[in-house]
Formats: structure tokens, C-alpha cells, sequence
């Protein structure tokens, strides 16, 4: 059986044909141009206000061109430009040891800062049980109670530290008295 054909209606000439498929080509083209143009426009008119003068690196040479591809300069860049540090686990536990009560001390509730402590004990019992990369471990967990008792201290000195410089403030703001009439008296005199 034969099959129907897709197209009922009459045949294209194939003139006619080429004629279309060239018109379209030269539209696609006219309409890149025109996009090509409005950015050259844009561009233009940034240029006009300005916005590309002092650009950092202008004049410049661009780094590292003409030196050995490197796969990973994305990622070296990263780390230069935020200034990343990648320790090893057990220096990376000293440096958060030495930080920890100055960490503790910016914490307001007594629950948090158990939370922490804790936090940083597994961390040190998780390196302890782990294969050692880089030095050894040498920092030993906190005994949480000890450490709550001394946040709790620095706290209070804290605290005392806020209320003189409140209780300096409020006396050196009141004003100063004049004689030991009252206010009301001194104004009938």
C-alpha cells in the first residue's frame, strides 16, 4: 500500500524554494547585525559615562600568559584572593584550641557554650581516631566543666567591666549640683 504523502497541497517550485530559504538566511543574518549593534551601542555608551576607566589590571599585562597550562589556576586564585588556609587536622585543632575561649566569650548563653565545647571534644576524638595526615595531634579535649567555670568567670569581670563604664558614663553626663536646695526652692528664692 502505498503511503500518504505528508504535503496534500501542491509542490513548492524549487526556484520559488530557494528563494525563501535565502530570504530567511539573509533575515537570521540581519538580525544577528542588529544584535551585534545594539551591544556595540551599549559598549558605546559605557565608554561615553565612563564606567571603564580605572578598571583593575588596565594596562597590565594579564597574568600568567604564555606560562604552562594549569588545570586547577581557578582554584589556586581562590585561595590567594580569599586568603584560605588548608591545615592539617591536628594544626588546624591547635589553631581552634588556642581560639577557643575568645570564640566562647562572644557567646551570650551558657547552652551554646556547652554546645561548643562539646563540638570541639568530638572533633578532637574524631582526629584521634582518624589515620594522621601532617603532624601529630597533640591537643588534648577540655574538661567541660572547667572551661564553663572560666567562661563563666570572664564573664562576670565582664559584666562588672560594663557596669563601671556605665556607672562613668551616667556621672560624668548627670548634672552637677549647685547647692543642696532642691530645684523647686531654688527657683522661689
Amino acid at each position: 500500500m502505498a503511503e500518504p504523502s505528508q504535503n496534500p497541497g501542491p509542490r513548492e517550485d524549487p526556484a520559488r524554494a530557494r528563494d525563501r530559504r535565502a530570504a530567511e538566511k539573509a533575515a537570521a543574518r540581519a538580525r544577528i547585525a542588529q544584535q551585534h549593534t545594539w551591544v556595540d551601542l551599549q559598549v558605546q555608551r559605557a565608554m561615553e559615562r565612563g564606567e571603564f576607566d580605572d578598571l583593575p589590571g588596565a594596562g597590565k599585562p594579564i597574568e600568567g600568559l604564555g606560562v604552562q597550562h594549569d588545570p586547577d589556576w581557578w582554584l589556586k586564585k581562590l585561595v590567594e584572593r580569599e586568603r584560605i588556609a588548608v591545615l592539617p587536622p591536628s594544626l588546624q585543632l591547635r589553631k581552634d584550641d588556642a581560639e577557643l575561649d575568645a570564640r566562647l566569650d562572644g557567646i551570650a548563653f551558657e547552652g551554646d557554650v556547652r554546645r561548643e565545647i562539646e563540638d570541639f571534644n568530638a572533633r578532637v576524638i574524631r582526629a584521634r581516631y582518624t589515620p594522621a595526615d601532617g603532624p601529630p595531634l597533640i591537643t588534648m579535649p577540655r574538661d567541660v566543666d572547667e572551661t564553663m567555670a572560666r567562661w563563666r568567670e570572664r564573664r562576670e569581670v565582664r559584666r562588672a567591666r560594663a557596669r563601671a563604664a556605665a556607672a562613668a558614663s551616667a556621672a560624668a553626663a548627670a548634672p552637677r549640683r549647685r547647692g543642696w536646695l532642691p530645684g523647686w526652692l531654688r527657683r522661689r528664692r
